[in-house]
């Protein structure tokens, strides 16, 4: 029955691009953060590359139903994924990379100071979260992106993994987890400008502003 499903799985409702890519970085040992956002089948991403025997980590919120909660982790994990909560994800991503693991983080999200710092995001200041910078920083662990994207001619998903992204390392940490920080939110605006109608983009994406802006999502009301 597993084989079957596996197979299932892999030939009619996805396919790999760029496999290699994951593959070579985990073989680094140092661990995988694995760069992605709300775009495309993101839940059905880590299920299906489990399923096909590549289990890995993702950061996750704490669902407010708790009953929910474990409903949603459960069938996350039944082939071997694991769930990091966001209000404990700094020890659990340390943790994992120690172990050469590999872990998704959804990285389109609003974010406050200081787990946040503000870099361009479609041309416009965007408070994102610096954890992964900081956490491949001190650990040496790869970073790819990785989208899982329908193909209308295919009729089927392609979960891509793109090249080991090159991080800028110096002397400075705060300014290492900017550009970095700046480089992901870059790379995850270019899947979504070529990919723009399978953005899930419904909460406030530029909430937080820099120190003395206005808010972004204040109604004009006509005089």
């Amino acid at each position: 029955m597993t084989r079957y499903t596996d197979s299932f799985a892999h030939e009619h409702v996805m396919r790999y691009e760029g496999l290699q890519h994951y593959l070579n970085a985990k073989q680094a040992g140092k661990g995988v953060l694995v760069l992605t956002g709300h775009l495309g089948a993101w839940e059905l991403s880590s299920f299906l590359h489990s399923l096909l025997g590549h289990p890995m980590g993702m950061v996750i919120r704490r669902l407010d139903n708790p009953l929910l909660d474990r409903l949603v982790n459960g069938i996350r994990c039944q082939h071997g994924n694991r769930v990091l909560h966001k209000d404990d994800f700094a020890r659990g991503l340390l943790h994992a990379m120690a172990r050469g693991e590999a872990v998704g983080i959804l990285m389109d999200t609003n974010m406050t100071p200081p787990q946040g710092v503000f870099v361009p995001f479609f041309g416009v200041e965007a408070c994102t979260a610096s954890g992964l910078a900081r956490i491949a920083r001190k650990t040496g662990a790869a970073v790819i992106p990785g989208f899982l994207l329908w193909d209308d001619r295919e009729q089927r998903y392609i979960l891509h993994f793109g090249e080991r992204l090159q991080l800028h390392q110096s002397a400075d940490a705060e300014q290492d987890a900017l550009q970095n920080t700046a480089l992901f939110a870059q790379v995850t605006e270019g899947y979504i400008r070529k990919y723009p109608e399978q953005w899930l983009w419904l909460h406030r994406r530029w909430k937080t502003r820099p120190a003395g802006e206005p808010s972004l999502y204040t109604r004009q009301h006509a005089s």
